[in-house]
């Protein structure tokens, strides 16, 4: 696990540091069409290396940990009822789909906000605007994330819920608060 969470780290450290050289190095012969393709793979490179070091065990908050799939993976330890699965699956699901089309959003309104950058003269309200989109959508998956979660364990009883304290607590690298703290 330290050996991915190393090469994660080790590839995120030299796209940054490429980004900042080329930058640096930039010759007037080469294309702004062709930086920003490179600049665009950056982003969507650090947001993949980004959701797989979450995934992975990363150093995240707590909110942002696959918790449903944690009881999901651990069910004969949870005991979890076919019915339990069942519900689990469904709302890991919607919120799959509801994250996908948030993420989405996200991106567009980020292409949107690039376009208004780079207009000659940028009107600051819209700019502002946009920034302020972004972020409420961000935070809305945020909320989104956390009311399935309380979904999840409000399915659980009290000893499930005791064990899947337990599992979240004997996990490397957790960085969990307990539930009761929350």
């Amino acid at each position: 696990m330290k050996s991915y969470a190393g090469l994660a780290l080790l590839i995120l450290v030299l796209s940054l540091s490429s980004g900042a050289l080329a930058a640096e190095d930039k010759k007037p012969s080469l294309r702004d069409d062709k930086t920003e393709g490179v600049e665009e793979l950056g982003k969507d490179l650090r947001s993949w290396l980004g959701r797989w070091w979450e995934y992975f065990g990363g150093t995240t908050s707590p909110e942002q940990k696959p918790v449903i799939s944690m009881m999901l993976r651990n069910r004969e330890k949870l005991g979890l009822s076919g019915d339990q699965v069942t519900k689990l699956e469904q709302l890991r699901g919607d919120f799959e789909k509801e994250s996908i089309r948030n993420d989405a959003d996200i991106r567009v309104a980020e292409i949107d906000l690039t376009n208004l950058l780079q207009a000659q003269n940028g009107d600051l309200a819209k700019i502002e605007a946009k920034i302020r989109e972004i972020e409420r959508l961000r935070a809305d998956l945020r909320i989104a994330r956390v009311r399935t979660v309380e979904k999840a364990k409000a399915l659980l009883t009290t000893e499930q819920k005791r064990k899947m304290q337990d599992l979240i607590l004997d996990q490397p690298f957790s960085r969990f608060q307990s539930w009761s703290e929350r």
